[in-house]
């Protein structure tokens, strides 16, 4: 049997081997691997080109296809590079033309268009036979000395032709347009760079080849995407410059511009690389209509020929800072690029450092050199032997003449030539093939003039050849000429660290209210929505609310300004003002939940806005039994997301003020019912964050504390009460005691003005903004409040319903220029002087 099958064999297909299907299967799938990685998909470290590309490059140039001359039909390079080159689909050979052109996805575009060739938008490119193409100029680059025997031709397809194995390329386009790739089991990302950065970081090498990376990367600080946008952040860089592997974080150009009315707009400018315009604007209107992303009125994209403009207009009074979070978390708008710098060194995949891909290009250029430097040498050598051929006929011009005249054929002149004036067969025949023009005596000058520098480039080469110094120092001049014809500026901004760049850079620093109701709702609204008014007069609506829900909190704050938030329940917790949401005076707000993570039972008590956590600076808190503490800003600088206890408090006691302080102040206390102490700080010591604190004032059963003061010079102490009556007194009259006293009579409490809500120091030209527990707010200056002693009951400061109460009261800082019914803002009042705002409920 055997036998037979040996034999059918041999008469069939041969010899018939046996072999295991594993061990077949597996060197079937390894040859197959390394066909597609190195004839597909992995560029050549050298000239940064694939085997497609690179076909594509060379059959454009053998068509005369050169930047200057006509533009030809894509449709006939493909079938030149599909028919002498490249035997697969005309897709892959279109597909490469197209992205050789596209200027959105080659830093320095290779080919040259007329047509249809895509869009950032992912429009289909036209059909081939629709679109012309012809090299761009940098092109040439590419391809410059390929006929100088610089690289090596190896058989095409079908052996009948020869195609370059690789570019000469001077430029280093590795680099400058990056690749990407997908191969059997690996993968190739490289960002695109730009010229001018890279040519300078060769030069380094060219100086200096253990130059550090860190010293290239002085030069080259990063890639440089065609599309421009920002890089967030370096670590990625670093990491991929370092190892050749990395993750960079890319995110669109983005600005805010005042649309209609109150309006603001995101304008879009710069996508990152490789984000499809379209799919994008199709994402956002998804999250729109999910309800994912709120506060946008209208999306349109305004992109022209000028550039790219993409409009997401805001809704009324809607801040653009939180949206352009949004945009950048759930889509393109942030991106990350991935760089895996992985390419074919010496026909092997590697994954390359910078460092090694500019030294593996230098390698490339100096191989470059000495070629063609060897092949122009060959040439200079056979014409400098041809030249002295035609020295020695000059010389014996009539001895020449005489033997060419009588000789009966060519060949026995060629013959007499070489043997009786010792010239080589080529000299001889050259002399055969001279016009007697060149006889003349200006033409035997030009012969001997062209012999001199002949002798002097046979010289040069020799040195060339000679010393590698030589040859770094033309590639030196080689890359700076690219440079100076291609070179361009940067596109892509390069940022700090993401972590260093906070949201509150983009807004505006601008003055905010921020009222807080009973039912936990929050919002922020421009100051200047609100108008001074008289004394007595109704006010404004400030915040819609329930009506069951009042306005307990009222202060004001910056939007670059932290919010530490105090619960009754001594816990603190943090919160940036540009987070909250701007809305008008009179929309009722967002719940607190959004924001905080409170406990059951858990109410908001005071809340102080803080620009920084400075050192040598104090909380002071007050809780309502009288018991007040001091400790370091610094130690709430990092609060959990649930929380941070602030204090510790007695059973039934609650934090109700909280005062930022310099540790040397004075300190002012004022109760529910008229009572007040003046005394200083440093009788109370600085304790832990979780202390419980001393007594500030003793008080009676059914008395509490209702205001917490950091004492000012010149100031005067201004009380509310619930009925809307108020009075300033003078500080002087609140004589310093002792820590722990009961406190002198600050107002007389009667069932007219009823107790105190609030109790301040205010300056002369200050203002006073005052909220009820029905949402109507009065603003007014304080020098139109009465000046009165302690014991007295005040005068009417706002005029309210008999069923409404004033909820809150905050002091502004003095607005010289305004006047009655001005729309002219003060500024809050700056923490660093102690002052905070109203949190008294």
């Amino acid at each position: 049997m055997p036998d037979e099958q040996q034999h059918i064999g041999l008469n069939r297909v041969g010899e018939v081997r046996p072999t295991d299907i594993h061990e077949e299967m597996r060197r079937s799938y390894m040859d197959y691997a390394m066909s597609v990685i190195i004839g597909r998909a992995l560029p050549d470290v050298r000239d940064g080109l694939k085997p497609v590309h690179r076909r594509v490059l060379y059959a454009m140039q053998e068509l005369g296809l050169t930047a200057g001359r006509p533009y030809k039909k894509a449709a006939r390079v493909v079938g030149e590079v599909l028919g002498k080159y490249h035997p697969h689909g005309d897709t892959a050979v279109y597909d490469t033309i197209v992205r050789l052109v596209q200027d959105f996805s080659m830093r320095y575009p290779l080919i040259g268009g007329q047509g249809n060739f895509g869009s950032v938008d992912g429009d289909a490119p036209a059909a081939m036979r629709y679109t012309e193409v012809r090299l761009a100029k940098i092109a040439l680059e590419m391809l410059r000395d390929i006929d100088k025997e610089t690289v090596d031709f190896a058989p095409n397809f079908d052996e009948t032709l020869e195609e370059p194995t690789l570019l000469p390329a001077a430029l280093p386009n590795l680099l400058v347009n990056g690749s990407s790739g997908i191969a059997v089991g690996m993968a190739t990302n490289i960002p695109p760079h730009n010229l001018g950065e890279t040519v300078d970081a060769l030069l380094i090498l060219l100086e200096d080849p253990d130059a550090t990376s860190d010293r290239l990367m002085a030069v080259l600080p990063g890639p440089d995407f065609p599309t421009g946008a920002y890089i967030y952040g370096r670590t990625g860089i670093r990491d991929a410059y370092l190892t050749g592997r990395g993750l960079i974080r890319m995110r669109a150009k983005a600005f805010v511009e005042k649309s209609r009315g109150a309006r603001e707009a995101i304008i879009v400018s710069e996508l990152p690389y490789q984000v499809n315009k379209a799919k994008l604007i199709e994402r956002i209107a998804e999250l729109i209509r999910d309800r994912k992303i709120e506060g946008i009125a209208d999306l349109r994209d305004e992109s022209d020929r000028e550039g790219m403009r993409m409009v997401i207009e805001l809704k009324k009074e809607q801040p653009a800072p939180p949206v352009i979070n949004q945009l950048f978390k759930h889509t393109a708008m942030q991106s990350t690029f991935g760089v895996i710098m992985l390419a074919l060194v010496e026909g092997q995949p590697k994954v390359l450092a910078l460092k090694e891909a500019l030294l593996h290009f230098i390698e490339h250029r100096k191989t470059i050199v000495i070629r063609r430097t060897r092949f122009d040498l060959r040439k200079a050598e056979e014409r400098a032997h041809i030249l002295e051929g035609y020295r020695i006929a000059l010389d014996h011009l009539d001895e020449v003449i005489a033997l060419i005249r009588r000789s009966r054929s060519a060949d026995d002149a060629r013959t007499g030539l070489m043997e009786q004036f010792g010239m080589s067969q080529l000299q001889a025949q050259a002399i055969l093939e001279l016009r007697l023009q060149r006889l003349t005596q200006l033409e035997r000058q030009k012969i001997q003039d062209e012999y001199s520098e002949t002798i002097a480039a046979i010289e040069r080469y020799r040195a060339i050849l000679a010393s590698e110094a030589l040859v770094r120092e033309i590639i030196k001049e080689e890359l700076l000429a690219v440079k100076e014809t291609y070179g361009d500026p940067r596109r892509t901004q390069i940022l700090e660290e993401t972590a260093e760049i906070e949201l509150e850079d983009m807004l505006a620093d601008e003055e905010m209210v921020i009222p807080i109701t009973h039912g936990g709702y929050i919002k922020r609204s421009n100051l200047n929505v609100y108008r001074s008014q008289r004394r007595g007069g109704k006010g404004m609506s400030g915040m819609a609310t329930k009506e069951e829900d009042y306005v307990e909190h009222l202060f004001v704050a910056t939007t670059h300004s932290h919010l530490l938030l105090f619960t009754n329940q001594g816990k603190v917790h943090w919160l940036k003002v540009h987070e909250l949401p701007q809305l008008g005076h009179a929309a009722k707000g967002k719940a607190l939940a959004n924001f905080l993570q409170l406990g059951t039972g858990e109410q908001l008590a005071t809340v102080i806005p803080i620009r920084q956590f400075e050192v040598d600076r104090y909380l002071l808190m007050a809780t309502k039994r009288g018991i007040i503490k001091k400790t370091e800003l610094n130690a709430y600088g990092h609060p959990r997301a649930g929380g941070i206890i602030a204090i510790t408090l007695d059973e039934g006691d609650e934090l109700i003020a909280v005062r930022l302080t310099k540790g040397d102040d004075e300190i002012l206390l004022g109760t529910k019912q008229g009572m007040a102490i003046r005394f200083k700080e440093d009788e109370v010591r600085s304790a832990g964050r979780a202390a419980r604190g001393v007594k500030g004032i003793s008080l009676e059963a059914s008395d509490e504390v209702v205001g917490t003061e950091v004492v000012a010079q010149g100031a005067a102490v201004l009380t509310v009460t619930e009925r809307g009556y108020g009075k300033r007194t003078e500080l002087e009259e609140y004589r310093l005691q002792s820590r722990g006293g009961k406190g002198i009579i600050n107002i007389r409490v009667t069932d007219r003005n009823g107790p105190a809500v609030g109790v301040m120091l205010v300056q002369p030209g200050d203002q006073i903004m005052m909220i009820s527990q029905e949402g109507r707010i009065t603003r007014m200056r304080v020098d139109e409040i009465s000046l009165i002693g302690r014991a007295t009951q005040g005068v009417r400061l706002q005029g309210l319903e008999l069923s409404d109460r004033v909820g809150a009261v905050t002091r502004l800082v003095s607005d010289d220029e305004g006047d009655e019914g001005a729309e002219g803002l003060p500024a809050p009042p700056e923490p660093e002087e102690g002052a905070g705002p109203l949190d008294e409920a």
